[in-house]
C-alpha cells in the first residue's frame, strides 16, 4: 500500500473508531422516563423511594439501564405540585407516579391520558381519583393505604387505653388542612364513642399550633394522645410532636412504626414499604403495556403494633402482657 493510501485508510479507521460509540449510542432505544412526583423531600421519602424501586427491580427495571427517573420534591409547599405535574406532562414522561394524596390529586388533574399509580392514604374516591376501586376506564390506579377510619381508630384508641388504663380523655391531634381531615375527624369520634371514650380534640396546622394544642393537653392534664394520619404532622412535623410528647410525659400513639422508631411510644398502621413496592410492581406492569384499568386498586392488607419499650420505660410505664403479645415489634 502506498504511503498516501495508507494515511487515508488510518484516518478514515480512526474517524470510524471515534464515530462507532457514537452511532451505537444513537441507535439504542431511549430509555422511558418515569416522572414521580411528591409533596414532600428527597431526603424523608428515601425510604420509600428505596422500596418502590426494589419492586420495579424486582419486574426487571433497573434505574440507569432500562429505565430513568424524573424526579420532583415540593419540599412541603403542596402548591407547587399543580406546576410539577403540568411540567412531568410536558416532557411526555411514559408514567407518573404520585408518592402521597396531594401528589395524587395534582398528578390526575393535570392529564387523563398519561398513565398514574399513586400512594395515597385515604380513600382514593373520596379524593377524586377514580370512581371505584374497581373501575377499568381510568388513567389511574395504585395503592390506598388508610390511616384512619373508625375501625382503626378504635383499634388504635382501644390500644392506647389499654397502654395507659387510667386515663380519663384522650387528645385527638389532627391537621385541619389535610384532604381527609373531616372524615379522620368523624371516624375517632364513631370510634370513640364505640368504646366510651372522651375525647380532646386537637386541630394544628403549624408549629405554633402544635405548642398550643400540647399546651392544651397539659391544662387540662390529658396524659394520651392520638396523632392521626397527616404527612404534614410525619415528615415536617415529628421531631417537634415527639419532643413534645417527652417534655410533657404523654403516652402517643401513632398511624406509623417510623414515628416509634425515632422514640414515640407505639403504633398502628400500614407498612410503608409494602406499599411502595407494590407500586413499583404496578409501575413495571404498566412499562410492559398494562393499562392502569387492568389494574385495579389495591388497598393495604398488613398492618403492624410497634411499641418501643425505652418510651414506656421513660414515661413510668410497664407494658401489658396482652400489648407484648399482640405486637410485630418491641424495639428495646
Amino acid at each position: 500500500m502506498k504511503r498516501r493510501e495508507f494515511i487515508t485508510f488510518a484516518g478514515a479507521a480512526a474517524g470510524a473508531s471515534f464515530l462507532w460509540p457514537m452511532l451505537a449510542q444513537a441507535q439504542q432505544p431511549a430509555r422511558p422516563v418515569i416522572g414521580v412526583l411528591s409533596g414532600l423531600s428527597a431526603d424523608t421519602s428515601a425510604h420509600i423511594v428505596a422500596a418502590f424501586r426494589g419492586g420495579l427491580n424486582a419486574s426487571g427495571y433497573v434505574d440507569g439501564q432500562n429505565v430513568a427517573f424524573d424526579f420532583r420534591w415540593a419540599d412541603g409547599q403542596y402548591d407547587q405540585l399543580p406546576a410539577f405535574a403540568a411540567e412531568l406532562v410536558r416532557r411526555q414522561v411514559v408514567l407518573m407516579v404520585a408518592l402521597d394524596s396531594m401528589a395524587a390529586v395534582a398528578a390526575r388533574k393535570a392529564s387523563a391520558t398519561i398513565p398514574i399509580v399513586f400512594a395515597t392514604r385515604g380513600g382514593p374516591v373520596p379524593l377524586g381519583l377514580v370512581s371505584s376501586l374497581n373501575r377499568r376506564d381510568s388513567n389511574v390506579t395504585g395503592v390506598a393505604f388508610f390511616g384512619s377510619g373508625s375501625s382503626l381508630d378504635e383499634k388504635r384508641l382501644a390500644l392506647l387505653g389499654d397502654m395507659v388504663p387510667n386515663a380519663q380523655a384522650i387528645g385527638v391531634l389532627l391537621d385541619p388542612k389535610a384532604l381527609a381531615y373531616a372524615s379522620e375527624r368523624r371516624d375517632v369520634q364513631e370510634a370513640a364513642r364505640s368504646l366510651g371514650i372522651k375525647l380532646v380534640m386537637l386541630p394544628a396546622n403549624s408549629e405554633r399550633e402544635i405548642d398550643a394544642a400540647f399546651a392544651t393537653l397539659a391544662q387540662r392534664q390529658v396524659r394520651a394522645l392520638l396523632v392521626t394520619a397527616s404527612a404534614y404532622f410525619t415528615w415536617n412535623r415529628r421531631d417537634q410532636i415527639l419532643g413534645l410528647t417527652a417534655r410533657h410525659a404523654i403516652a402517643a400513639m401513632y398511624t406509623l412504626r417510623e414515628w416509634v422508631a425515632d422514640g414515640g411510644l407505639m403504633s398502628y398502621g400500614a407498612i410503608l414499604s409494602d406499599i411502595y413496592r407494590q407500586v413499583g410492581v404496578f409501575a413495571a406492569k404498566i412499562l410492559k403495556g398494562a393499562t392502569p384499568g387492568d389494574l385495579p386498586v389495591d388497598q393495604a392488607s398488613r398492618f403492624e403494633l410497634v411499641i418501643n419499650r425505652e418510651r414506656a420505660k421513660a414515661l413510668g410505664l410497664e407494658i401489658p402482657r396482652k400489648l407484648i403479645a399482640l405486637a410485630d415489634e418491641v424495639i428495646e
